[in-house]
């Protein structure tokens, strides 16, 4: 008896093949919250099992379980970037998936190490209430902030994004969705200790929570101006392997010339990233025409372009026509770098190529088109297009909050963010970035404008709903009409750094404890 009773000990102290095929799948399944799909529940169902299913395993054991977690969580929910370097990266089947399983292994050190410090922190005389409600969700949030800086950072996938539909969303107006993420830990934490028949904490928890995602919108200092907008935001459509193609560089300004003609009568036109996808000095005669044209009639045309400045290139937005909403005599742009947002964030590989001199002389993927841009400046005025205060993110930029944060003010009346997403064809990877916009509407308390090549071009509202949206992989035009709003979110004013220190304290506590346990 007393063997099997340490044999049973010896097994749950390391992680069985079983066990690691369960964290996978536990893991894989989470990839359902998240847009197309959203049904929410999973991810803190999944993370509730894993929990209960890790807390008799020693730390390194742990490491091995959250690990294989992580795994199937970013294997199985980005797996859209592998059509990037397939389709586009020109790479060996067997070299674009092995790349994608490595950078799925990278990512899955980040819960790996949740797991592995909160079996270390937890040794000793700890309770089930401090391990599941307080440390775990403090590990999980500050691996998950980590994960969103480090190496340039990669912060798709936050649990907080499951919450996009869910019900949980107006609290990232005060939290963000870093903070989602803590709530939807513990939420998993308290569920995992009903596996133990401990259901008091979880019939506390849920109506607390609930009562504050029904208090936070009567809380808001947002609210309507009373004033509109009138958008037009162009979705061009442009086959993938024809944009950079010099051949293609005139039928595709043309393009966008004529679908924006006939709304001349919107405030403001929206061409997606890289729209133009040339240098300013190579498109300058066409540049001048756009300028005069909507100087004509009175509207501002926002396009994305690769502007050049001191020798360097960057991916860049500029607005021609009027930057006021006094009628002038001649249009603004005159291409000196003023009211310009150049992209500071960008994206590894795609943008830029990190050691430089050892990747790209080994495969084609480090080779993509424009994959040697310099950085703007972190922090840059809002673009200000007819007397509109719009604060801008190319692409990959919407995905960090502190950053839009930064840009943000009182006077910022719209988000706008551009992106051309045809480089994932029809996977999740669009839909998702989608609703990473989405939250970002909700922190900051203002609507947002998405202008995209091929979808999904859309408008959202200032609590984060999609209020107008056009087909993906079809040419057209999206036109509304946008309430304008004014006010600050509670996460506008404070952002990730109350909650950053929240956590930092608990895992402080955490370590005190175990050291006072030895």
């Amino acid at each position: 008896m007393l063997n099997n009773i340490r044999a049973f000990a010896q097994q749950k102290s390391r992680p069985s093949a079983l066990r690691l095929l369960l964290a996978f799948a536990l893991g894989a399944s989470t990839a359902l919250s998240f847009a197309p799909y959203s049904i929410w529940i999973i991810y803190p169902i999944a993370m509730a099992i894993g929990l209960w299913q890790s807390q008799s395993l020693c730390a390194k054991a742990s490491f091995y379980y959250w690990l294989s977690f992580g795994f199937g969580s970013f294997a199985i929910g980005i797996s859209w970037v592998h059509v990037s370097m397939d389709t586009f990266g020109g790479m060996p089947l067997i070299a674009s998936v092995g790349l994608m399983a490595l950078l799925a292994l990278y990512l899955a050190l980040y819960p790996a190490l949740t797991g592995l410090a909160l079996a270390w922190l937890t040794q000793g005389k700890i309770t089930p209430l401090w391990r599941n409600l307080a440390l775990f969700p403090a590990l999980w949030t500050l691996t998950e902030w980590a994960r969103g800086w480090v190496m340039t950072g990669f912060p798709w996938l936050w649990a907080g994004y499951s919450q996009t539909q869910g019900p949980l969303k107006p609290l990232a107006s005060i939290i963000g969705a870093l903070g989602l993420s803590f709530l939807i830990a513990m939420l998993a934490g308290a569920l995992a200790l009903c596996f133990v028949k401990r259901f008091k904490s979880l019939l506390l928890l849920i109506p607390i929570i609930a009562l504050a995602a029904w208090t936070a919108p009567k809380l808001s200092e947002i609210h309507p101006t009373g004033e509109t907008v009138k958008v037009a935001l162009v979705q061009g459509n442009i086959p993938q392997s024809m944009k950079w193609e010099p051949e293609a560089l005139w039928p595709t300004l043309l393009k966008y010339m004529d679908l924006s003609r006939e709304n001349f009568d919107a405030d403001i036109i929206v061409w997606p990233e890289a729209a133009i996808p040339a240098p300013e000095s190579m498109v300058q005669d066409f540049l001048d025409n756009a300028n005069k044209v909507a100087n004509l009639n009175h509207t501002s045309i926002i396009t994305g372009i690769i502007s050049h400045q001191n020798n360097d290139f960057y991916n860049s937005l500029i607005v021609l026509g009027n930057s006021s909403k006094k009628q002038q005599d001649g249009p603004d742009y005159i291409g000196d770098g003023n009211n310009e947002f150049k992209k500071h964030h960008l994206l590894p590989i795609g943008e830029f190529v990190p050691l430089e001199a050892l990747l790209r002389p080994i495969a084609p993927l480090f080779n993509l088109p424009m994959s040697s841009f310099a950085r703007g400046d972190y922090q840059q005025p809002n673009l200000s297009a007819l007397g509109h205060k719009i604060a801008p993110a190319i692409c990959y930029e919407i995905a960090f909050p502190e950053q839009l944060r930064d840009s943000v003010n009182q006077g910022t009346d719209i988000l706008l963010t551009v992106s051309n997403d045809a480089w994932f064809g029809t996977s999740n990877g669009p839909l998702q970035h989608m609703e990473i916009a989405q939250m970002r509407s909700v922190e900051m308390g203002r609507p947002l404008v998405r202008a995209t090549n091929n979808g999904v071009t859309a408008v959202v509202d200032e609590l984060g709903n999609i209020t107008a949206s056009l087909p993906q992989f079809e040419t057209g035009v999206l036109r509304a009409t946008i309430p304008l709003v004014t006010g600050q979110t509670w996460f506008a004013k404070i952002g990730q750094n109350p909650l950053l220190i929240l956590c930092g304290l608990l895992v402080l506590f955490g370590f005190l404890q175990r050291f006072k346990a030895q």
